[in-house]
Parts: structure tokens; C-alpha cells; sequence
């Protein structure tokens, strides 16, 4: 306790003060008998004065300290990584300083290898994708020619449509790992303004009526043709498009997709409803992460990226989403987005 240097002139202070009253009272008493008592009383008030100021003295150059440490470390949290607490003094306080600053270097150093970590997968991934567009866009013309050429050969021509299906599959993926990478880079810039819920849900329905209709599956959008939104029109329809692609993927013949919009008083509230398999009660904690299968799951297609993704849009634009299933009844998906007046 004694290394530290205030402490160390407080307690020697608080001494002097101690000591000068024992010196000056036997003086006092041996120099003035008859004043004794008064000098006495006077000695203990000067003892006394002195010693509280001493202490405040101290207690307020503690506080200094505490307070600039303080702001390093709101400056720490605010994400300044260069920011450090003064220790340059001995004692426990500053040996606890150099404890944070450790670990704030240690934390820095921590993000900086996980930013390097992400932007090497970013571009690795960017790479990839790059190198498949060129056999893909390939092997989608050869397979336009063979559908061709197969018209009047039923089995050739189903095994290239499968093939098509496949040829999809793989675009989709592709498209989805570069999207999801790019959001966890931070390197995705939104391009938000003002737009019209009704107008992007039209055109979600848009997209998706064909296939309804070709599943015999009743696709429903309802709400208010006023509703508007602060937000990246690409991107919260590549989240809501993520939505309806999976109610739709687990759902059969009969069965109804609904998405409705709403506006209360201090967010959008976007639902996603079917009438489909719903999630089973294992796996309703883990729908958003990505790839994860279900081994309940009927689905032979997805690859465990739609819903990731989507959540990912979301809380981008300081959204959140939500889930609540019944297995065998169906799901819903609850979106919630500030409205512009809140922003």
C-alpha cells in the first residue's frame, strides 16, 4: 500500500500533524500552565483542520485519477483501441490500470486478427465465386441444349431438368456465401431511404405466385398501402424473399403462406405465417445459425443459409426477428423495424 507516492505523502503528513501536536502541547504545558487548556484546544483544531485537509487533498486527486481512467475506458468501449490509462506511478490502483490496458491491447489485438480473418475469407470466398461463374454459365448453356435436343426423349429430358434444378442450387449457394460474408466484413454499404412497404411486397409476390400456384400452395400479402420504411429496398427484400422461400420449402400441397405489415406507434412489424410442418421444439433455438440441418427436417434442398442471412439484413437495419412454432401446425416469423419518425 506504501509504494504508491500519494498515499505514501498523505500518511507522512497526517504524521507531522500528529507529531507537532505532541511537540507543541508539552510546550504548552510546560512554557504556558495557565494557558494550557486553550492552547491545547487550539493545537487539536489546527491538528485536526490540517488532517482533513490532507485527506482531502488526496480523496480529490483519487477522484482525477479515477475519472481520466474513466474516460479511457469509455473511449475503449466507444471503439478507440488506442486508448490507455495512465500508470505510470507505483500502487495496487495503477497495477490494476495496467491490467486493463493489457487486456485492452489484448483485445485489440484479438479484433484486428479477427477483422484480417473475415477480409481474407471475404476475398477468398469473392475468389471462388468469381472462378465458378464461368463453368456455371457454361454448364447452364450446355444444359439448355440438351433440353433442347431432349424434347422428344422424356427420360433424357427429366434428368436435365433435374440437372437445371442442381445448377440452381449451386448459383443460389454461391450468391448467399458472398452476401453473408460481405455483411460479417462490414464491408456492405445499405443505400436506405424512404420506400414503400406495399410496393416491395408486391413485387415479392410477384416472384413467388408462380411458384405457389405450380405447388398449389395459396400465397397471401396484406396490409396497408401507406406503410413506409427507412431501408435498403435490395436488401430488406432479399430478407423478406428469405422468409417466404422457406415458409414455402416447408409447406405442401393446400397449405398457406401469409405475410402481412403493419405499422404501430413506434416500429414496422412484418409476419411471416404458414400452415406448414412447423420447427421442431429441438431446433427452435438454432434455425439461425448457419448450415444447420435438422435431422427432423423433410427439406432435401436448403442449405442452411436463407434464415442466417435474413436475420443478418435484419439487424442491420437495427431490426430484430423472432419465431414462434407449433410442430405440425405451422411457423411465424415476426420482423420489427423502426419506422422513420423514430430514426
Amino acid at each position: 500500500m506504501l509504494t504508491n507516492a500519494a498515499i505514501k505523502r498523505l500518511f507522512l503528513e497526517i504524521s507531522l500533524c500528529l507529531a507537532s501536536i505532541v511537540v507543541l502541547s508539552q510546550l504548552a504545558v510546560r512554557l504556558l500552565p495557565d494557558w494550557a487548556p486553550l492552547c491545547l484546544l487550539v493545537l487539536s483544531l489546527l491538528t485536526a483542520g490540517g488532517i482533513l485537509a490532507s485527506c482531502i487533498r488526496y480523496f480529490l486527486q483519487q477522484e482525477r485519477t479515477l475519472e481520466e481512467a474513466q474516460a479511457q475506458i469509455n473511449a475503449l468501449l466507444s471503439g478507440d483501441c488506442t486508448a490507455r490509462i495512465s500508470c505510470d506511478e507505483d500502487g495496487e490502483l495503477f497495477k490494476l490500470f495496467h491490467s486493463v490496458n493489457t487486456m485492452a491491447a489484448v483485445m485489440a489485438a484479438h479484433a484486428n486478427k479477427e477483422t484480417q480473418a473475415k477480409e481474407f475469407l471475404k476475398n477468398t470466398i469473392a475468389d471462388i465465386s468469381h472462378q465458378l461463374k464461368t463453368p456455371l454459365a457454361a454448364l447452364n448453356i450446355y444444359n439448355g441444349l440438351l433440353q433442347g435436343e431432349a424434347a422428344d426423349l422424356p427420360n433424357i429430358r427429366e434428368f436435365a431438368d433435374l440437372s437445371e434444378q442442381e445448377l440452381d442450387r449451386i448459383e443460389t449457394l454461391v450468391q448467399n456465401l458472398l452476401k453473408i460474408t460481405r455483411l460479417d466484413a462490414g464491408t456492405l454499404v445499405t443505400q436506405k431511404a424512404l420506400e414503400n412497404v406495399g410496393d416491395m411486397m408486391g413485387e415479392i409476390e410477384q416472384h413467388f405466385s408462380y411458384r405457389a400456384r405450380q405447388e398449389q400452395k395459396t400465397l397471401q400479402f396484406s396490409g396497408p398501402e401507406t406503410t413506409m420504411l427507412f431501408c435498403d429496398r435490395e436488401w430488406f427484400m432479399e430478407a423478406v424473399s428469405n422468409l417466404a422461400k422457406n415458409a414455402l420449402d416447408h409447406t405442401k400441397s393446400g397449405d398457406t403462406v401469409s405475410i402481412s405489415w403493419r405499422e404501430l406507434p413506434s416500429q414496422v412489424r412484418i409476419t411471416v405465417t404458414d400452415t406448414g410442418s412447423g420447427i421442431h421444439p429441438e431446433d427452435i433455438y438454432h434455425i439461425f445459425k448457419r448450415f444447420y440441418r435438422s435431422r427432423f427436417s423433410k427439406d432435401t434442398q436448403g442449405v442452411g443459409l436463407g434464415l442466417p442471412l435474413a436475420k443478418a439484413i435484419i439487424e442491420a437495419h437495427d431490426g430484430m426477428i423472432q419465431v414462434d412454432s407449433a410442430l405440425g401446425r405451422g411457423s411465424i416469423f415476426t420482423v420489427n423495424l423502426p419506422i422513420p419518425t423514430k430514426l
